[in-house]
This record gives C-alpha cells, sequence and structure tokens, in this order.
C-alpha cells in the first residue's frame, strides 16, 4: 500500500512546476527527512502538499547558502515540511505576552561605569554552566525553560555541580502562568523563591512535549532540591549593552525575543542576520557573547531539541546574531536584531532578568 502510494505521489509530483526541475532529488531529501523525523499523512494529497513547501524550502537555504560573504547558514531540520504559520503554531509563539514586562524585578541591573574587568568573551557552556538542550515539544513552555537555565547556571557557578531542574513542575504548578499557553520568567522566578525552589528533572519529568497539555499537578513530583530558590532577580537595564555583557559575565541570563521570522524557521549556524521585531513572543536564554569573524554577537541556548540550529559545542545548541549596528529603533528594515540584538537594546524587544540564589 505504501508503495502504492509513494508512485501515485510521483506521478503527481511531477506536474509541479516547484518539484520538476529537480524531482528525485527532493524526493530523496524528503523520504530521508520522514524517516528522520517519523512524519505521517493524513492522505497521498497531502504528502504531496508536503513535499512541495520542503522543496521550496530546499531552494530557499540553497539560494541562501549559495550567498558569498552570507554570516549563518539555512539547514533542513524538524520544521522544514511546513508553512510559516504552521511553524509558529508547531513552536507555540504568542501564546502569552505580558503587559508590563518589568513589574517584578524589584531592581535594576546597571551598566558598571568602568568595564575594563568586564571580560572581552564569556562561554557558559564551555565553562559547564548550561545544561544539555532541551526541547519543549508541543508546549508553549518555553518561558519555564528560560527560567530552568538561569537557575541551572547560577547555581552551577555557586556549587560547581550541574543540575537539571524541572519544567514540568512550572508548567503544571505554577498557577500564576498559564502553562503551555505561555508564560513570563518574571513571575518564574517569583513563584519559585515563594515556593522554595525546585525539583529536579529526574524527579518531575517534562512530558507536556508530547500530551500538548499543561498537565494536574503531581504534588508527589515536587520535592524541592536543596539550594535551587533564588534570593531574588534583577532586570538589566533597558537599552545598554554594556548592561547586559556585565550582567552575563555573572551567570547565564534569561532574555525574551520575536522568534515568528522566518529565519528562525531555517537557522543552522553562524552569526544570524535578519530583520528584528518588538513583539515578544519567545523566552530563551543568553548563555555568552563574544567575536566571530569580526561579528560581535551573543550565543543563545533555544529549546527546540537538537535537531534545530547548529552544535557549537558538543552538548548544546546555540544560536548567534549580529550585535554591531549601533540604533535604538527597530524600524529599519535592514536592521540586523532578529534573533539576538545588536550591541544596542531596546526595552520593546529584549526583556532580561539576572536571577540570584541563595548563598547557604
Amino acid at each position: 500500500m505504501f508503495r502504492l502510494i509513494v508512485v501515485l505521489v510521483v506521478l503527481a509530483v511531477a506536474s509541479s512546476q516547484v518539484l520538476l526541475a529537480n524531482r528525485e532529488k527532493y524526493e530523496a531529501l524528503f523520504f530521508e527527512h520522514v524517516q528522520k523525523f517519523q512524519l505521517s499523512f493524513s492522505s497521498g494529497r497531502d504528502f504531496v502538499s508536503r513535499l512541495e513547501i520542503f522543496a521550496a524550502r530546499v531552494d530557499e537555504i540553497e539560494t541562501h547558502n549559495a550567498q558569498p560573504g552570507a554570516s549563518y547558514k539555512m539547514g533542513l531540520n524538524q520544521f522544514s515540511h511546513l508553512t510559516a504559520a504552521e511553524f509558529q503554531d508547531a513552536v507555540h509563539l504568542g501564546s502569552l505576552r505580558p503587559p508590563y514586562l518589568r513589574k517584578n524585578a524589584p531592581m535594576i541591573h546597571e551598566a558598571p561605569l568602568d568595564m575594563s574587568s568586564v571580560p572581552a568573551s564569556v562561554d557558559w557552556v564551555s565553562a559547564g554552566a548550561v545544561t544539555p538542550v532541551k526541547n519543549q515539544g508541543n508546549c508553549g513552555s518555553c518561558w519555564s525553560f528560560s527560567t530552568t537555565g538561569s537557575l541551572e547556571g547560577i547555581y552551577y557557578i555557586k556549587n560547581k555541580n550541574l543540575q537539571s531542574f524541572s519544567e514540568q513542575d512550572m508548567v503544571s504548578c505554577d498557577n500564576t502562568d498559564s502553562g503551555c499557553n505561555g508564560g513570563w520568567m518574571d513571575t518564574a522566578f517569583t513563584w519559585v523563591q515563594g515556593k522554595g525552589g525546585l525539583p529536579l528533572e529526574t524527579t518531575y519529568p517534562y512530558t507536556s512535549g508530547t500530551t500538548g497539555a499543561s498537565g494536574t499537578c503531581d504534588k508527589s513530583k515536587t520535592t524541592i532540591f536543596p539550594g535551587s530558590a533564588p534570593t531574588g532577580f534583577v532586570d538589566v537595564q533597558a537599552n545598554s549593552v554594556n548592561a547586559l555583557m556585565s550582567a552575563v559575565a555573572q551567570q547565564p541570563v534569561s532574555i525574551a525575543i520575536q522568534a515568528d521570522q522566518a529565519s528562525f524557521q531555517t537557522y543552522s549556524s553562524g552569526v544570524l542576520t535578519a530583520k528584528c521585531g518588538q513583539q515578544l513572543d519567545h523566552g530563551v536564554l543568553v548563555t555568552g557573547y563574544g567575536t566571530l569573524n569580526g561579528v560581535d554577537y551573543w550565543q543563545v541556548k533555544n529549546s527546540w531539541g537538537s535537531s534545530w540550529g547548529y552544535v557549537k559545542h558538543t552538548y548544546a545548541r546555540t544560536y548567534t546574531h549580529d550585535m554591531t549596528r549601533p540604533t535604538l529603533s527597530c524600524d529599519e528594515t535592514k536592521l540586523t536584531k532578529l534573533i539576538i540584538l545588536t550591541r544596542t537594546l531596546h526595552s520593546n524587544i529584549l526583556h532580561t532578568q539576572h536571577v540570584r540564589l541563595h548563598l547557604d
């Protein structure tokens, strides 16, 4: 039956202008894609539609990667058979955008007057303070992964012991956020502080990525890991690259960005340069900064699994972004601020938290 469907599909594809020129190449790549990500289709028509979308994505990737001097590469991943709208839905972008981004932070981390003590580059992944990349799956829980990333980082810096904290505890039990329907790192930090910490990932494993639901809080799995609660958190000063650099020099930092851009769907490696956005819809973690081929960048850990992005390090997928344009405006179409900002920050684009843990 499967072979018969394949034959029918191939015949149908032959009539498509998108696939006509390089049909065999597209088909070979698509079948590899289907097997790798265990895809299924509702009908032969659905199969053909997905193949056509995939073929167009291949053309887009090859055209971009052939450009001389491109600062980043595109590549195939688990989203390559999806339309732009389907991609945004698949990663649950824009689930919740709280109106007051900085309402919970009692203090602001400001830029130091003297930047001479701030290192030129920082890499918390290489330092051992970042857990392997995780996958939020079919759940709008990016906010919880950004939160655990900050807490895991500062816990390691204090104790020299890397632990993976539970996102599921926040997704299912944090009644100040909205689980798979979105949340915010500020309220999550406050909630974790109030309850005295988080359980380990092994104690309360993440399941919402598979079920697509926040689930009911399982009190039997909420045993708090000692020392995992923050004493508090501060927001990083708006419009100050030096403030964010000095914060990241101390620990990984939670940020919010607009990730519903086309280049997010196909990003593979390098310093990402693309149009920026001011509609915050995705929480991630800044794990360092530096300069690559003369371009300054922020290094960021995402939560879309190991099939997305560039393996800069053997156990964490990161992406980088051009931060060279000295402008505060985000109205220019040429502004290179998509994934991470340039070395100038805008309070409506990037929101950060700098977290402190108990010292005892």
